[in-house]
């Protein structure tokens, strides 16, 4: 996430993206979920995908609802406009706190009186000289919840994150093999985690979200790991047209796909992990053995010799010294 640090100085002033900004109306979207978002970590041979992104990309629903608000302020008061939901230098955390949305909680995100942790950001700038509302203040008080139960410990201390630990960084942003010793510690979640955001007690205040647009598919609710290990480029694309985990390609979701197989502990997804040994993707094959190590080593070891005495690719082969000791 290195694009952080180059943008720091248009992070830290919108005026720096654009000198004629004079006001920032923040918006926020209700996405809370129905149930428990955790309930599917219990599932080990099902995927456990982000509520965010098992309806349609937020970017593509949030961004023409902005437009059409500019469109009306400036026919209301004239002005110029720009509208941001998550595509440009702008911390909209810090800014929709400055507006009254809500506060930066421990886990570094938004929480809300109303809606709790599951809020979608936009951030419309305009040259019109806006009253501004009140800041909202911190209310986590002593609370650790989100801290305690990260399960890779992400969280070095409140309101700080180490996103190289980060489930939803190395399941989204990571492009490489995902660090081994983190690999256990990933159980089901083949993208995102909603872990630190489920468990904030503001949620009790969350009324289900209703946009329909943004509500869950039934297939990404709860799908099972065997039929996704065996997704090609296209079946990839078709499942998830329309929502943000298209944008992570295929071979970054079966590397996450692969992880929660190993994790299963069911030696009947090793065929999965098998066949994928031999995937035209080197991070795909290299998790299938990090996969079939964890389910059979008996089968991996067998494969071993004849697979590095047929290819040499330094990716690979790695993860096979590693799994085969």
């Amino acid at each position: 996430m290195d694009w952080m640090a180059r943008n720091a100085g248009r992070r830290g002033d919108p005026r720096v993206m654009w000198p004629d900004v004079r006001s920032i109306v923040m918006v926020g979207v209700n996405y809370a979920p129905p149930g428990d978002p955790l309930a599917i970590l219990k599932q080990r041979l099902r995927g456990a995908i982000s509520v965010y992104a098992q309806g349609d990309d937020y970017h593509e629903v949030i961004k023409p609802r902005l437009k059409e608000l500019g469109r009306w302020l400036i026919d209301q008061a004239g002005g110029d406009i720009k509208v941001f939901v998550d595509t440009a230098a702008v911390m909209e955390k810090p800014l929709a706190e400055a507006g009254g949305l809500g506060w930066q909680g421990k886990h570094t995100n938004l929480v809300s009186r109303h809606h709790g942790s599951w809020l979608f950001l936009g951030a419309l700038f305009t040259t019109l000289e806006l009253p501004a509302d009140a800041a909202e203040r911190d209310h986590c008080g002593s609370c650790r919840a989100c801290l305690d139960v990260c399960p890779t410990a992400a969280f070095p201390a409140p309101y700080r994150l180490d996103a190289r630990r980060c489930i939803s960084y190395l399941t989204i942003e990571h492009k490489g093999p995902i660090p081994r010793k983190l690999r256990p510690l990933i159980g089901n979640r083949i993208y995102g985690c909603d872990d630190c955001l489920a468990v904030c007690p503001w949620n009790k205040f969350a009324e289900i979200g209703h946009e329909a647009k943004l509500a869950a598919r039934a297939a990404l609710r709860a799908p099972p790991l065997a039929e996704l290990a065996q997704l090609d480029d296209a079946s990839f694309r078709a499942l998830f047209a329309k929502t943000a985990v298209k944008r992570i390609g295929r071979a970054r979701f079966l590397r996450n796909v692969l992880i929660a197989i190993g994790n299963s502990a069911d030696a009947a997804l090793a065929d999965e992990a098998e066949r994928l040994l031999e995937d035209p993707s080197s991070l795909v094959r290299g998790a299938a053995v990090w996969a079939l190590g964890r389910l059979d080593r008996a089968r991996l070891e067998r494969r071993a010799a004849p697979r590095r005495a047929a290819e040499a690719d330094p990716e690979v082969e790695v993860e096979w010294a590693a799994a085969c000791g």
